[in-house]
Parts: structure tokens; C-alpha cells; sequence
């Protein structure tokens, strides 16, 4: 089975929230982007974010983390109705990430991924690129996160 089996191009589902807690953006920043608006909430108010806020790249990781936690949780569905569920494999890449609005200590993002297509890879039978868009939104329902992916497929 493939996703286009079990969606339709324009079907948008939710992947799951995400809590961008101060601990938490803190935690990833010190990793990962140690910037002083995302590790230190005094001086990120004098900043031009105005607060604590999300590195883009956590905010990508946690929709990484929804979108996997999704996958799985669709994959029993489609097991228990005595189904294969789709088999990925890695990502030839993504295009036009963008982070829209700060995301900061407090907020919740909402991830959603719209099927946008898929189409066989010519020269690898049994194979296809499935397509998506990612968005996140606020627990205002503003939109902070988007991204074009994909991800290949297997028969």
C-alpha cells in the first residue's frame, strides 16, 4: 500500500502538538542553536523576538517527531483492519521551510500534513515520491511553520 492509497491529494490530517516549554527550547538551543534568544529569556526580551523563543530548527525537529509518532499510530490502524501499511524509506529533501512567526515559551504548535501527490520513480520499479506539505500552527491557529517534503516509497 502506498500513501496514495490511503489519502487523496488536498487530504490534510493533524500529526500531533507540540509544548515549546522554556526548559525544552533551552535544552535544544544549548545543543543545537545557541543563540541568546533561545537560551536566555532576560536578554531575549530586549531582543527583536521580544521573548524566549523556538529555534526553527526545534520547531522542525518537533514536527519530525509528530509526523513519525503519526505514522506509526496510522500504520496499527491500517494493520489491525488487516492491511500493509506504506513502507518509507529516506527523504530526497524538503523545499521552502519557513518559520513564520516566533514560537515562544508556552506555546503549543498543532502540525498538520496535507498529501500534495506522488509519482513513480522511472528508474526504480516498485518505487514512488510521495509528496506533502507540513504546517504548524499556534494555539491561536496562527500559522508559525511550513514546509514542502517528500519521501520514498516502497511497494
Amino acid at each position: 500500500m502506498m500513501l496514495k492509497d490511503l489519502m487523496t491529494v488536498g487530504e490534510t490530517v493533524e500529526t500531533g502538538a507540540y509544548e515549546f516549554t522554556a526548559e525544552r527550547i533551552i535544552d535544544f538551543a544549548a545543543q543545537f542553536d545557541p543563540q541568546f534568544f533561545h537560551l536566555d529569556a532576560e536578554k531575549a526580551k530586549n531582543s527583536v523576538l521580544g521573548g524566549l523563543c523556538a529555534s526553527g530548527w526545534h520547531i522542525s525537529a518537533a514536527m519530525m517527531k509528530c509526523n513519525v509518532e503519526a505514522i506509526k499510530r496510522q500504520a496499527m490502524v491500517v494493520i489491525e483492519a488487516g492491511g500493509a501499511p506504506p513502507k518509507f524509506g529516506p527523504s530526497p529533501g524538503f523545499k521552502n521551510m519557513k518559520w513564520l512567526k516566533p514560537v515562544y515559551a508556552g506555546d503549543t504548535v498543532t502540525y498538520f500534513m496535507r498529501f500534495t501527490g506522488s509519482r513513480p520513480i522511472h528508474n526504480r520499479p516498485g518505487r514512488n515520491i510521495a509528496e506533502m506539505t507540513y504546517e504548524g500552527r499556534n494555539q491561536k491557529g496562527e500559522l508559525v511553520f511550513t514546509v514542502d517534503a517528500s519521501v520514498v516509497e516502497f511497494d
